[in-house]
């Protein structure tokens, strides 16, 4: 069963949330893909050594470029396998007291989410870990505050 467009929107804010909160430990919780990209990796570049040392051999009897090229090959697969893949790399920021993600300006600073009189809405919340936002965002919902 699909999920909403909504309830799409809702995951990847707590996933930017997530990003922003503990990039490592969000970067460790990537599923089986990665796991089966670093295979496919390891995988190619074992034929790419075995297709490099096969010129390697060929170049021995015959001539110094062809063995040359195999070293070549040999060493581009291995740093093939061990590199890991380039991805797309997420904005850091950081989360306000209403889950939103406040994204790093380029010049290094972050922007500040601004209130309706024009003041940053920075509050003493800020400093909250990422499950506490999250539960008083779910005690606001339920209509009652704990906190």
């Amino acid at each position: 069963m699909p999920l909403s467009e909504h309830e799409q929107q809702l995951l990847e804010q707590m996933e930017q949330a997530l990003y922003a909160e503990d990039p490592k430990f969000a970067s460790q919780m990537q599923g089986a893909g990665a796991k089966a990209a670093a295979r496919r990796r390891m995988i190619i570049g074992g034929v790419g050594v075995l297709a490099g040392l096969a010129l390697v051999l060929v170049g021995v009897s015959t001539t110094m470029w062809v063995g040359a090229a195999g070293f070549a090959v040999m060493v581009a697969a291995v740093v093939f396998a061990l590199t890991p893949p380039r991805r797309a790399k997420m904005a850091l920021g950081s989360v306000q007291p209403d889950g939103s993600v406040r994204r790093k300006a380029r010049g290094g600073g972050m922007r500040a989410a601004r209130g309706p009189a024009g003041r940053s809405s920075r509050g003493s919340g800020s400093h909250e870990s990422f499950m506490q936002k999250l539960e008083h965002r779910w005690d606001r919902r339920r209509g009652g505050d704990r906190w």
